[in-house]
């Protein structure tokens, strides 16, 4: 069962240069659910699995890892 986001504490959006997520985390976005957004830029949507499993936001170059 997946927690719901709106419960928990929420993070500093771009605060970490790598993420690593889950299945349960697509479709994957930047900044992710969860973070603040006041401070970040706009929401875009990374193909991490047509990708091979990383990703690069173009916007903060945040890199993102599927864990299995």
């Amino acid at each position: 069962m997946r927690p719901n986001p709106a419960a928990a504490p929420l993070i500093p959006a771009n605060a970490e240069n790598r993420y690593e997520v889950t299945r349960a985390d697509l479709p994957l976005s930047c900044p992710m659910p969860g973070m603040y957004l006041w401070n970040s830029h706009p929401k875009v949507y990374l193909p991490i699995e047509d990708e091979g499993g990383t990703s690069k936001c173009p916007y903060c170059a945040a890199s993102y890892v599927l864990k299995n």
